[in-house]
């Protein structure tokens, strides 16, 4: 309880992240671009004005707090500046990735092979340089997150959008509340360096799913305009074990039984018909 935590980007993840985090930290502070709008249901004390683009802001990090990095690390240069300026190497600092940074463009084998922490990635994607500077330099771990889903985040929303469609591509997801666990344990626990693979364990392909969401629920799902790529498999072995240690694990490992839960609870909020 004596150190405090300070979590650069508050958004969708934070709001479930900052119940966790209290009772481990002395104090946790948010940040925002316009923090008196965006993180109102926090304390004032809570809420700091910062901007990667805007250095002026760059003081209003506290001098001694863990990191936990929410947003894209890019543009490189401003990385770099803010990473010497804050004195990153001194302070405890875990940098949300996504899967993306894996490199599967010359992937032609279906069922995607398993992918793990020491497959190839695409340095040239900006962010990926970003999340690399920070973990070799300053001993950044770097969490590779799967797509996003829990509540206000419903894939079935995706499908019945046309936001995705019907293909054999596969998918990896991790539920929020998750990634929130998997966040403070990987500032507890975490290798200096480390990189972790963050996804539920279990690729489905939007095949599955959409299938699934027109048997349960009727919803159309449409097909793709063009052939898909087969998407990854990602093993989630290192964070399974990464919770273990922190004395916690995976809560939410089927996805279908979680997108019912999903559903009933948007028919609550709804209400009946009038």
């Amino acid at each position: 309880m004596d150190y405090s935590l300070t979590i650069l980007g508050s958004g969708y993840t934070a709001k479930f992240l900052l119940p966790l985090a209290a009772p481990r930290y002395a104090q946790v502070f948010a940040t925002s671009r316009d923090p008196d709008r965006h993180l109102s249901h926090l304390q004032p004390d809570q809420r700091i004005r910062f901007d990667l683009t805007r250095p002026e802001t760059w003081q209003a990090i506290p001098p001694s707090t863990d990191i936990l990095w929410c947003f894209p690390a890019v543009p490189i240069e401003l990385v770099q500046r803010f990473a010497d300026v804050a004195s990153l190497r001194t302070r405890r600092l875990v940098v949300l990735g996504s899967t993306s940074a894996y490199d599967d463009r010359a992937s032609t084998e279906y069922p995607p092979v398993w992918v793990d922490e020491t497959a190839d990635i695409d340095i040239v994607k900006p962010r990926v340089q970003g999340e690399e500077f920070l973990r070799t330099s300053y001993g950044a771990i770097v969490l590779r997150v799967a797509g996003i889903y829990g509540p206000g985040r419903n894939p079935v929303e995706w499908i019945r959008s046309g936001r995705v469609a019907r293909s054999r591509k596969y998918v990896n997801l991790i539920h929020v509340e998750d990634l929130a666990a998997t966040c403070l344990a990987a500032l507890r626990q975490g290798a200096e360096h480390g990189i972790y693979n963050v996804s539920d364990g279990t690729p489905r392909t939007w095949e599955e799913i959409c299938e699934a969401a027109e048997r349960w629920w009727g919803v159309r799902s449409t097909a793709p305009p063009e052939p898909t790529q087969t998407g990854k498999r990602v093993s989630n072995k290192r964070m399974c074990e990464l919770l273990n240690v922190d004395g916690t694990g995976l809560r939410h490992r089927d996805l279908f039984e979680v997108l019912e839960q999903l559903q009933k609870s948007s028919l609550n909020e709804a209400g009946p018909s009038r």
